[in-house]
């Protein structure tokens, strides 16, 4: 007979997923199925101090705290329970970033999170040693940075982690990371899973004399998924609900980033599938089934929460500029009398691009908001070009700013699946971009060329995959892998709607994509000429 929700919260047998977005923490509450039971948020903003983006420890832990209270109040008011213990927890957050402590475990300098581009020069001097891309983001670049500075702290580092690692550490008093997040902050070989031998040699040569210490004495111990990464101390415990009703000894499981949670949100951790994240940024990760030929700045190799090897495309802008542009759209109705709701807005505007042309009629449009390394273009200058003779209509309008919104990712993209052949079976779609129903998709499988499966669940977001790596430590069967354990325990039955890649949408997206790239210089000359 099946538990009910408030029995297997009274029973412990639940699993907690904690998430550091970067302007929301977000705790989901999962029975012993992966069904959210309860969830609770708490919202938080970066600060600028000097020129770095950061969040103070008071910041992180009151975060921590205000959303395991919403969370608690959650359960309280749905089932009249009071929370006093969870089956297993799992920290999640934002990757890579630069976190250093002393010997005493206080923080040396202000934490640095990914938003700071401080690293680039030591990311691109790494990635010349090391010949495999380093980005600016990524912990070794940042403590590199700091090296070549002569930052007065870097002499008393004895511990660098990253957000979630610092949390788990608070809750458990256990330096570890999961491998997903590890390969962040060092790069990791595939074939160890442990950080990269060869490069852990380079790397100390490049220090010696400069540090007292050799890089991997610092960093936290790699974990994979399943693996036991200690248990919720007293001290940890009241670290988490300061209330005292949450009881010290529950387990926890290796803490992963966000790029990790999100590919198991959408089952996405086999090899030849992956995932896109559509939002304010855009990024592909695509399992792969063997190395790379070579590096390229445009693709970041991160892996699996297994440790399977993924290439990563980032980029910075994806719905800014379309929201602007619907939102102007919106304005014009009320100038009317007219007051669309928003969602009707972009469905009606969605839905009029299907009736363009499939290359858009010749327009072009780019939504560079921010800077897009991808396309090397350093500082946003949104655009709408187009020729005297272009089919300028609404549908195209739209069409074009939608393809805009995967341009700088199909660019990157199209390197993995056409220079270096990867195949790639399926990919699963979440974010605001797929709201609408299948326009988005479409042309994402378009831009691809691949099936786009869109799940209701994907919506949960990272807490709940986070969630679910809890409850993998402490419900799989002797020698469930996590790829078993996702397809027949989370996923199975599961509601989704795949589309596959229309052939004319291909060949229309591949025109778009030559004119797309064949303007990138006027991009360039825009943010040259446009101070």
């Amino acid at each position: 007979m099946e538990l009910t929700a408030k029995q297997g919260i009274e029973q412990g047998r639940t699993a907690l997923g904690i998430e550091f977005g970067s302007t929301r923490i977000k705790a989901v509450l999962v029975d012993s199925n992966n069904k959210p039971v309860a969830s609770g948020a708490h919202d938080w903003e970066n600060r600028h101090l000097g020129n770095i983006w950061s969040y103070s420890l008071d910041d992180i832990r009151e975060g921590l705290q205000g959303s395991f209270a919403a969370m608690a109040k959650d359960v309280k008011e749905k089932y009249g329970v009071t929370l006093t213990t969870v089956g297993a927890i799992g920290i999640s957050a934002m990757m890579h970033g630069y976190m250093v402590f002393d010997q005493k475990g206080e923080i040396l300098v202000p934490f640095r999170t990914w938003r700071n581009n401080t690293a680039a020069r030591a990311g691109e001097a790494l990635t010349e040693l090391f010949g495999y891309h380093i980005p600016a983001r990524w912990s070794v670049a940042h403590l590199y940075q700091a090296i070549s500075d002569g930052e007065p702290h870097v002499k008393d580092i004895v511990f660098q982690t990253t957000l979630e690692g610092y949390v788990h550490w608070m809750l458990t008093g256990k330096k570890v990371i999961g491998i997903g997040e590890a390969s962040g902050m060092f790069p990791v070989d595939p074939a160890t899973k442990q950080y990269d031998a060869r490069m852990l040699k380079q790397f100390n040569e490049l220090i010696a004399g400069k540090v007292p210490f050799k890089v991997e004495e610092i960093l936290p111990e790699i974990l994979l998924a399943g693996e036991d990464a200690g248990k919720l101390t007293p001290e940890g415990a009241k670290f988490l609900d300061p209330s005292g009703n949450l009881k010290a000894g529950i387990p926890l499981c290796p803490p992963e980033g966000d790029a990790g949670t999100g590919m198991v949100a959408t089952n996405s951790i086999k090899k030849r599938t992956g995932n896109v994240s559509a939002g304010t940024s855009v990024f592909a990760m695509i399992v792969l089934e063997k190395e790379l030929s070579k590096a390229y700045p445009e693709i970041d190799l991160v892996t699996t929460p297994v440790g399977d090897l993924v290439g990563m495309v980032h980029c910075n802008n994806c719905t800014s500029d379309l929201n602007a542009w619907v939102g102007m759209f919106g304005e014009f109705a009320k100038e009317l009398g007219v007051d669309i709701p928003k969602w009707k807005l972009y469905d009606m505007l969605y839905f009029a691009s299907e009736k363009g042309d499939k290359d858009c009629g010749g327009l072009l449009a780019y939504n560079y908001v921010s800077n897009e390394h991808v396309t090397n273009v350093e500082h946003g200058r949104p655009m709408f070009v187009r020729k005297a003779d272009s089919n300028f209509n609404l549908a195209n309008f739209m069409r074009a700013h939608l393809y805009s919104a995967f341009g700088a990712l199909k660019v990157g993209c199209d390197i993995m699946l056409k220079e270096e052949g990867v195949k790639l079976d399926r990919i699963t779609g979440h974010g605001g971009l797929f709201k609408t129903e299948r326009v988005g998709q479409s042309y994402l499988a378009a831009a691809i060329g691949a099936p786009v499966t869109v799940m209701k669940t994907a919506g949960e977001g990272g807490a709940w995959g986070m969630a679910i790596l809890a409850n993998y430590l402490i419900t799989k069967k002797k020698g469930e892998s996590l790829e078993d354990y996702l397809d027949g325990r989370v996923f199975a039955g599961q509601e989704g709607v795949t589309v596959a890649p229309d052939p004319a949408d291909v060949a229309g997206f591949e025109k778009f994509t030559e004119r797309y790239v064949e303007g990138l210089p006027i991009v360039r000359e825009a943010v040259r000429s446009l101070k």
